[in-house]
């Protein structure tokens, strides 16, 4: 089968039931990085949620039906693309519209650009779409849609110069018209971030604003402390980048809630330790020197560089209350304009209930909120039954478990992270606590 050309605005009927869309282009020196997305659409043309986002971050839709193949590089031709199962699309999808953004530049710059519409079993071309483009920043450059009870693929070729902003409020997305809607440019400490992690970062710090704009919250600043339970029973999420991923979705919160973008970081186990404060520009190293779990049964010496926290030296047992008596007493002792945020991740075997309890009740009448997050299907003790606990004068504690983080998507994850913290705000203001 011979693909079929198509000029902008032609459309052909898909004789397969599942594809590969590719977008391809040439390499250039200073030409901006493309990466392409998928956005599946309802009859009515627009997401349902955030969850219809299908993009390097978000690389699967949850239906399986769409997903982000990957960035690849081949004699001077980069391609990157999505596959497309159209039988195992959900009842109301209708649509799937083939996009793509470049970053550090225009579309104008891109050379060679192509799509092509392969069949996912065989890989023979199914059709082929060429264009020039000028000053945009976002593209939807094709889309397939179901029509007379067939699939059919249309060459769209419509830009946008306003960026994704301006190609989501073309699906519905409701953007509002102020600073915090659109990701400010990159600030200098993410400026020195490798390009993926940048754009990484600078969409989830919007995902963040969203999360606190549901919330009467947006603008809102805190100080953030992220807390890493470091215990034997963590080896393999440590191992598995688990911690790693978390880590680097939690300094987007920092980025968005605290005025110079830090963030104090501790772990834990049987005993807590102070990790050097978390600064954007210092991700990736601060990652590689402190999101690291060797197996605690292995007792030579370790070299280990400035900052570095023997994690045999902490133990491998739980014990939460001692980190949060040195949290508090950390708070106290360096007191913030701004309420704190304490974001901390565990994966269970919780078996101090009453001390935690004890530490947490004590805690109610400082300016500290703290957000614990399960890690897995496990015993939280006391943490499932805080928020019901009475003879308290306010809630200061939230808890949710996940049985798999890495399926969890940033817009639900930050969702439930920041769902009590500005209520809990307005309380303790109203409170004098703050």
């Amino acid at each position: 089968m011979n693909a079929i050309s198509l000029s902008k605005g032609a459309n052909c009927v898909v004789p397969v039931s599942a594809v590969h869309a590719v977008l391809s282009w040439k390499e250039k020196p200073g030409a901006p990085d493309v990466d392409a997305t998928a956005l599946l659409l309802t009859a009515d043309g627009v997401v349902r949620d955030d969850g219809d986002f299908v993009f390097y971050n978000q690389p699967r839709h949850a239906s399986g039906a769409v997903a982000h193949r990957g960035k690849r590089s081949d004699a001077g031709l980069v391609t990157d693309g999505v596959a497309v199962d159209l039988g195992g699309l959900e009842p109301g999808m209708e649509r799937v519209a083939l996009c793509a953004s470049a970053d550090g530049g225009t579309f104008g710059g891109v050379a060679g650009l192509t799509l092509e519409l392969l069949d996912a079993a065989t890989g023979a071309g199914l059709a082929r779409f060429e264009m020039t483009a000028g000053p945009e920043t976002a593209m939807v450059f094709g889309e397939l849609y179901r029509r007379g009870g067939q699939w059919k693929f249309r060459a769209v070729g419509q830009g946008y110069d306003t960026g994704l902003a301006g190609l989501a409020t073309d699906f519905g997305v409701a953007v509002e018209e102020e600073p915090a809607a659109v990701p400010a440019p990159a600030a200098p400490a993410e400026e020195r971030l490798p390009i993926d992690m940048r754009k990484r970062l600078a969409l989830r710090k919007e995902q963040v604003s969203v999360s606190l704009r549901k919330r009467g919250a947006d603008g809102m600043r805190a100080r953030v402390i992220l807390v890493l339970d470091a215990s034997g029973s963590m080896i393999d999420l440590y191992a598995g980048g688990v911690v790693a991923d978390v880590v680097e979705r939690m300094a987007a919160v920092a980025a968005q809630l605290d005025a110079d973008g830090a963030m104090q970081a501790w772990v834990f186990a049987d005993r807590p330790a102070r990790l050097p404060d978390l600064r954007l520009s210092e991700l990736p190293e601060w990652i590689a020197l402190h999101v690291r779990m060797e197996n605690p049964w292995e007792y030579e010496e370790r070299e280990r560089r400035p900052g570095q926290v023997d994690m045999y030296s902490i133990g491998g047992g739980n014990n939460e209350p001692k980190v949060i008596a040195k949290i508090r007493a950390d708070v106290r002792e360096n007191p913030s304009a701004e309420p704190t945020l304490v974001l901390f991740f565990s994966d269970g075997g919780v078996y101090e209930s009453d001390r935690i309890e004890r530490q947490l009740r004590a805690a109610a009448k400082e300016p500290v909120f703290w957000q614990f997050v399960g890690l897995g299907d496990a015993d939280y003790g006391m943490l499932e039954r805080f928020d019901t606990l009475p003879n308290r004068s306010i809630d200061n504690v939230g808890f949710f478990s996940l049985d798999d983080i890495t399926t969890v998507s940033d817009q639900d994850l930050y969702d439930r992270l920041l769902s009590e913290f500005p209520s809990w705000t307005a309380a303790a203001r109203q409170a004098g606590i703050l």
